[in-house]
């Protein structure tokens, strides 16, 4: 059988050279063998994860007019507000309402290419409506950014890599990217309801990792094993749910695997789901050829034995999604590919910002549909 739940870690017990070794053995069972995790004791407490959970909520109380001002559409960045059922994920719509922040950086200049776009300021509420959201979130996304380098030097380690494999992947300013996402329930969802429970599509991460704070008790998130089953990853207290992301499945060479998921809208009467996912960034302008004759993706032989062993055991993942670093296709660097599938998922940005942009993915997904069908 394949994985039936999530495994858990103890990221305390790296800091013991007595427990370090078994943690790191965990790890490599759960990057070859499930590609999802939760880590407990991440150096942030109960109290501090309540203060983040409660200013997340708060947004989406604040008049429709506030959010409205720093919707998404209002900036080429695929920064800001997305009003419910605004985005679409695996050809469906998403019922969800968010807001896309990152670590800060200043405006692009004109010369630089278009998916540096990425890479702007947030666009923030007004600070006499929510007064602590800013620097809450500032502070939370610095933490999340030194957790996520920590982390990703334990995956290198747990593979048999330099601590450091992977270091040349991330730019000195990094840019990380963080949602504080809302997903109503059926009921309230009224009509918009028939069309499905889909809070959010299967899909799988982009970049190295992601993880996510389940800020209510609503179960809702799933993950696809290698049989095609799905199975609950529900909301545990003072952990995050780390994703494996299909740029570190690519830079490893299969042996990190990027799992299918997908969130279902709470029952009617449950009441909104909340989570806060936090996504690692990657150098922008590396290029998919980096991917496959860079040292990292030299993983020892008897370690790529072992992630073939698995496959032996289980056969390929039954699952559909589109791979978003696929070479050969139109883009040729991380960031580009981030910045079409930004579009893909945002048609409503594509549309003021990047109509040529829009028209092309589209055009480059109707050929890969047509392509499935006569295959």
């Amino acid at each position: 059988m394949s994985f039936t739940s999530i495994p858990i870690l103890d990221l305390s017990l790296v800091n013991d050279p007595a427990t370090k070794p078994a943690f790191l053995a965990d790890l490599r069972h759960a990057l070859m063998e499930v590609g999802f995790l939760y880590i407990k004791n991440v150096g942030i407490s109960n109290e501090e994860f309540q203060q983040v959970i409660d200013e997340g909520k708060a947004f989406f109380d604040i008049p429709e007019e506030e959010k409205l001002r720093i919707e998404m559409k209002n900036a080429p960045s695929f920064l800001g507000y997305s009003r419910l059922s605004a985005e679409v994920t695996a050809g469906a719509i998403d019922h969800r309402e968010q807001i896309d922040l990152s670590t800060e950086h200043p405006v692009p200049g004109p010369d630089e290419p278009l998916h540096h776009n990425l890479v702007a300021p947030n666009q923030w509420p007004t600070p006499e409506i929510l007064p602590n959201f800013r620097p809450v979130f500032t502070e939370y996304m610095k933490r999340m950014a030194r957790i996520s380098m920590q982390f990703t030097s334990l995956i290198a380690e747990a593979i048999e890599l330099p601590a450091d494999a992977f270091d040349r992947y991330f730019d000195a300013d990094q840019q990380h990217k963080l949602k504080i996402v809302k997903y109503p329930d059926v009921g309230v969802l009224g009509g918009a309801g028939k069309e499905g429970n889909q809070g959010v599509g299967p899909h799988k991460d982009s970049m190295l990792t992601s993880y996510l704070l389940q800020a209510s008790h609503h179960k809702g998130l799933q993950v696809q094993n290698m049989k095609g089953e799905w199975i609950d990853c529900p909301p545990i207290e003072g952990t995050l749910v780390v994703a494996i992301g299909q740029a570190l499945e690519a830079l490893t060479q299969g042996v990190c695997v990027s799992t299918t998921h997908r969130v279902l809208s709470p029952p009617a009467g449950e009441g909104a789901r909340y989570s806060i996912p936090f996504f690692q960034g990657v150098r922008r302008d590396t290029e998919f050829d980096e991917l496959e004759t860079v040292g990292v993706g030299r993983v020892p032989e008897h370690v790529r034995e072992q992630r073939r062993a698995v496959l032996a055991r289980y056969g390929e993942r039954l699952d559909d999604c589109e791979f978003t670093f696929r070479k050969g296709g139109v883009a040729t660097t991380l960031g580009e590919a981030t910045f079409r599938n930004r579009v893909k998922s945002h048609p409503d940005v594509g549309e003021r910002w990047y109509p040529d942009i829009l028209a092309s993915v589209r055009e480059e997904q109707a050929l890969l549909e047509r392509k499935a069908v006569e295959a």
